[in-house]
C-alpha cells in the first residue's frame, strides 16, 4: 500500500541522494528529513552537518543542493532554502485530495503497511503466577501489547508469548501453601477473583518459611523435583498457580490485552534444552567450576562487580533459571524472525548475560529489549515486602468509579445508569492505557489520577471526545454519501489543511513507532491529531456552512478524522466511544 506522505517522503530523501552524489557531499547513509511547523514547509532537511565536513555556510550548502534538485516531481510544489533548511512545500490539493480518497476507501485498514513476511515474538507480562498483577508491573503487558498491535499494523505476523515460571521459588512456596494451610484460616474466602483468594495461601506460607526451617526444606524438595521433571510435582505445581493465570488473564481482558502464547519454563526441563546448553558450553572451554556448580567468568565481557561469576548449575546439577531462558532464546530463534522482550529496568543485568551466552553459542537471532521503569502511586513506590502493593484489578475498579462520577456529572440528566457505567468502563481502560504508554517506556511514571481522567488534556478521554464529536457531527447528516470517488475537495481555511496533513501522517507515525519500538509516538500523534481536529471544528462550520461544495468536503473530512482516530486509539488497546 502507497501512502501520499510516505512517497513523497521517500521522493525527497532520493533527490536529496542524487543532488548530494551530483555536489559529491559527505552525508551520513541514512538522510532523515523532519516534518517541521507548517510556515516551514511539509518537510525539512537541516545543511549543519554536510557544512561542517565542506567547510562551508549551512545557507550556501543547501542552496547548492537545491540548483541540483530535479524538481519534476509531482508531490513537491516548492523548494526553499531559510537558515540553513531546505524546505520543500507539497501540493496542498495533491495530498489532500490522494490523503482523503484513501481514508474513505480503507477505512479500518488506514495506516496499515506492506505485509513484510516475517513473524515476530513479543514475549511480555511474564509475570510469577502467585498472585494478582500489580500496579508496579502493569506497564509490561500494556507496553508488550501495544507493540504486538503496532507490529501487526506495519505488517508483520506477531505472536506474543507468556513464559511461565513453573519451576521457581514463588510457585513451590503456593504449592506447599495450598496442600498444608487449611481453608478457615484464609480471611477472604469470598472473593470472586482466584488471584485474589489464592495469592492468601501464598502469604501465609511465605510468613511460615521465614519462622520454620523444616516448612523451607520442603519448599526446596518440590523445587528440586520440578527442575528434575518429576511429572507428578509439576502436575501438583500446575493446579496450584492455574487458578492464578486465570485470574491474571481476567485481569488483561479487561484491559484489552490477550495473551496467544504460554511457554512453561519446564519445557526446556523436560526436552533436555537446558542441559544441552551446559554441554555446549563446555565444549567451547568457557565453563568453570565452583565445587560442583558451573558458572562463566564474565570479566572479559565487560561485566564487572560482584555478577562476574554468571552461575548456569546449582551444586547438585539442576539448572538455573538464567539457564532455562537461554533454552527458551534458542528455541524461539527457530519460532520466529524478529524477537522482543518487554523487560522491567531491573532485568537489565540479566539481559546481558543472556545475550553474552547466546552470543557465545553463535546464536543469530539476539532479543531486542525493551527495557521499562516501574509505575508508582502518589503515595511512592511499591514494595511486596511492605505491604505496599496497589493491585491493577483495583486501580482498574477505582478508575472505572472515577470516570463514572465525570460522566454523571456531564450526562447524568440524559443518559440511563447502564449507559453511564459502559462508557465509564470503556473511558477508565482507555484512561489506564494511554496514561501509561504515552510517557517513554525508559521513564518513570508516577500515576495521576487528574492527568489521566482529564477531559481537556493529553488523555484518554480527550481523544475519545473528540471522535464522540465527531461521531455526533455525522449522525445529523442526512442522506450521507461519503463516497470520496470522483470528487474534488474544496477547502479554504488553513486549520482545514494542517488537519489533513495530520492525517496523512499516521502511516508514518506507524513506521517509525515498529522500527524504533516507541510505542509512545502513537499517543502524542493521537493527542496532536484530536487537538488539530478541535482547531477545525473552531475555526470551520460545517453543518452550517452555506457553500455546498465546501460544506460536503467538511464532511468528508470530520469523516476521515474519526477513522484515523479510531484506527490509532484501536492500535493503543482503546475502545472509541460514539457518545461521551
Amino acid at each position: 500500500m502507497s501512502y501520499p506522505l510516505l512517497e513523497a517522503k521517500n521522493e525527497i530523501i532520493n533527490i536529496l541522494k542524487s543532488a548530494l552524489i551530483k555536489l559529491n557531499y559527505k552525508y551520513e547513509d541514512d538522510i532523515k528529513i523532519d516534518i517541521p511547523n507548517s510556515e516551514k514547509g511539509d518537510f525539512s532537511f537541516p545543511c549543519f552537518n554536510i557544512a561542517r565536513f565542506e567547510k562551508k555556510s549551512p545557507e550556501k550548502i543547501a542552496t547548492n543542493i537545491i540548483n541540483k534538485i530535479n524538481k519534476n516531481n509531482i508531490f513537491i510544489e516548492n523548494i526553499e532554502q531559510k537558515n540553513g533548511y531546505i524546505n520543500f512545500f507539497l501540493n496542498k490539493e495533491l495530498l489532500t485530495k490522494l490523503t482523503l480518497d484513501l481514508i474513505i476507501k480503507r477505512k479500518n485498514r488506514y495506516g496499515y503497511l506492506n505485509n513484510k513476511n516475517k513473524k515476530v515474538i513479543i514475549e511480555h507480562t511474564s509475570a510469577n503466577p502467585n498472585g494478582p498483577l500489580h500496579v508496579g508491573r502493569a506497564r509490561n503487558p500494556i507496553i508488550g501489547d501495544t507493540l504486538v498491535r503496532i507490529y501487526k499494523a506495519a505488517g508483520f505476523n506477531v505472536e506474543s508469548q507468556f513464559y511461565l515460571d513453573d519451576l521457581g521459588k514463588q510457585v513451590a512456596i503456593l504449592t506447599l501453601g495450598i496442600k498444608n494451610i487449611k481453608d478457615e484460616k484464609i480471611n477472604n474466602k469470598n472473593i470472586r477473583k482466584k488471584d485474589h483468594h489464592f495469592v492468601e495461601y501464598y502469604k501465609l506460607a511465605n510468613d511460615l518459611m521465614k519462622k520454620n526451617s523444616k516448612i523451607s526444606d520442603e519448599i526446596n524438595i518440590i523445587i528440586k523435583k520440578s527442575e528434575n521433571g518429576d511429572k507428578k510435582t509439576l502436575d501438583e505445581v500446575y493446579k496450584s498457580y492455574f487458578p492464578i493465570l486465570q485470574g491474571i488473564n481476567e485481569s488483561l481482558k479487561i484491559i484489552n490485552i490477550k495473551i496467544d502464547k504460554y511457554i512453561p519454563e519446564s519445557t526446556f526441563i523436560k526436552d533436555n534444552s537446558a542441559i544441552d546448553i551446559i554441554h555446549s558450553l563446555n565444549k567451547l572451554n568457557y565453563l568453570k567450576k565452583d565445587g560442583n556448580s558451573f558458572y562463566i567468568d564474565l570479566k572479559e565481557f565487560g561485566i564487572t562487580g560482584r555478577n562476574t561469576k554468571f552461575y548456569l548449575t546449582r551444586k547438585d546439577g539442576t539448572t538455573l533459571y538464567a539457564t532455562r531462558d537461554i533454552a527458551y532464546h534458542i528455541w524461539k530463534n527457530n519460532e520466529a524472525d524478529i524477537l522482543i522482550n518487554v523487560l522491567g529496568e531491573d532485568h537489565k543485568l540479566e539481559s546481558k548475560q543472556v545475550e553474552i551466552i547466546l552470543n557465545l553459542l553463535k546464536i543469530k537471532k539476539l532479543p531486542i529489549p525493551i527495557f521499562y521503569s516501574f509505575v508508582s502511586m502518589p503515595g511512592g513506590k511499591m514494595s511486596t515486602r511492605k505491604g505496599r502493593v496497589v493491585y491493577l484489578d483495583h486501580l482498574i475498579e477505582q478508575c472505572i468509579n472515577r470516570a463514572f462520577y465525570e460522566v454523571e456529572k456531564r450526562r447524568g440528566d440524559d443518559l440511563s445508569k447502564e449507559k453511564m457505567r459502559k462508557i465509564s468502563k470503556i473511558i477508565a481502560v482507555g484512561a489506564i492505557r494511554y496514561n501509561i504508554i504515552k510517557v517513554q517506556p525508559e521513564k518513570d511514571i508516577v500515576f495521576n489520577w487528574n492527568d489521566a481522567l482529564n477531559f481537556e488534556g493529553n488523555s484518554a478521554p480527550f481523544i475519545q471526545y473528540s471522535h464522540a464529536r465527531a461521531c455526533g457531527i455525522l449522525s445529523k447528516i442526512k442522506n450521507k454519501n461519503l463516497d470520496s470517488k470522483g470528487n474534488k475537495f474544496l477547502f479554504n481555511n488553513e486549520s482545514e489543511y494542517i488537519l489533513i496533513k495530520n492525517l496523512a501522517e499516521f502511516p508514518m507515525i506507524i513506521q517509525e513507532a515498529c522500527e524504533n519500538n516507541k510505542p509512545h509516538l502513537l499517543p502524542n500523534y493521537l493527542f496532536k491529531l484530536a487537538s488539530n481536529f478541535n482547531k477545525f471544528y473552531r475555526d470551520c462550520p460545517v453543518l452550517f456552512e452555506d457553500n455546498e461544495d465546501i460544506k460536503n468536503s467538511r464532511i468528508k473530512l470530520v469523516y476521515g478524522a474519526k477513522i484515523v482516530i479510531q484506527n490509532g486509539l484501536k492500535l493503543l488497546g482503546i475502545d472509541s466511544p460514539t457518545e461521551m
